[in-house]
């Protein structure tokens, strides 16, 4: 009897949800400082809209202390042990103040999955299955933590209008890197963001390309699965990638899950990445 909860920035499917019974506790997302829940109050759709359309200012706020103690009350008692998988601490002080609530309880831990969307989700999805195997829950704590550096976290972006909007980047850089149709690869490292490699041209020849250099002659792929994670991308563009990676890896298993509120607020419509585990640490 083990509780799997997360962050709801894993962005797991709602079918994975829902199989597992993991329970999210949603992020705050503030639109000219009026106050949403992430996947309950508002949609990326919505983001893009109030963004995109309408000129307005949009940030993403951490679950604080109180909340987190709330939350890890409801499960507490009916469950032999909590797991809570949390947003990466390097982008948020969620890992933080889940930590501090959970010292309230003698059955709570807390894993800082040192990354965000299905980075995190890997992660998620990991907990579910050893928990539902009947692993132990100081097992699966030490499994997840190993884990952790293990997971290929990346996406291409089609726009820098939202990190610009967000101080993420100038005004300079953002018309610059529009006016050379450059899409920039984001990708996670050491539990951060970094600019990876730039992207030129059509978003779904650059999307494809990017796929290949993910894949192409990669010996440290654990084959297991691959999540396509992408906020609103079009299903031709998401149909190309997944005969690109059917192309260049064979995982057993490829799920495709859409970008919740904090990827899309910072990274905007046409965002679409592969987040996979590697056999190995980097």
């Amino acid at each position: 009897m083990i509780k799997i909860t997360a962050d709801s920035t894993c962005d797991l499917s709602p079918e994975i949800i829902k199989q597992f019974d993991i329970s999210l506790i949603p992020l705050h997302v503030l639109i000219d400082d009026e106050d949403f829940r992430d996947g309950i109050d508002i949609e990326p759709k919505d983001i893009f809209r109030y963004v995109g359309q309408e000129g307005k200012s949009c940030k993403t706020a951490a679950v604080n202390t109180f909340e987190y103690e709330n939350f890890f009350k409801e499960f507490s008692p009916k469950y032999d042990a909590v797991i809570h998988i949390s947003l990466g601490s390097g982008f948020s002080s969620c890992y933080q103040n889940a930590k501090i609530a959970s010292e309230q309880f003698d059955n709570v831990y807390v894993v800082d999955s040192q990354n965000l969307s299905t980075g995190s989700g890997h992660i998620v999805y990991e907990a579910a299955l050893l928990a539902q195997g009947g692993v132990q829950a100081e097992e699966i704590v030490k499994h997840l933590e190993e884990l952790v550096p293990k997971v290929d976290a990346s996406f291409v972006i089609n726009t820098m209008e939202y990190l610009r909007k967000g101080g993420r980047c100038s005004g300079v850089e953002a018309f610059g890197a529009t006016l050379l149709r450059i899409k920039p690869s984001i990708e996670v490292v050491g539990g951060k963001m970094i600019v990876g490699k730039k992207y030129r041209g059509n978003f779904d020849r650059c999307i494809v390309n990017y796929v290949k250099d993910r894949l192409e002659n990669n010996d440290d792929i654990d084959y297991s699965r691959v999540f396509i994670t992408h906020s609103y991308c079009s299903p031709e563009t998401v149909q190309k990638v997944r005969e690109a990676v059917e192309t260049y890896a064979k995982f057993d298993e490829i799920i495709e899950t859409t970008a919740g509120c904090t990827i899309s607020s910072h990274c905007g419509p046409n965002t679409l990445g592969i987040l996979y585990k590697r056999k190995s640490k980097k």
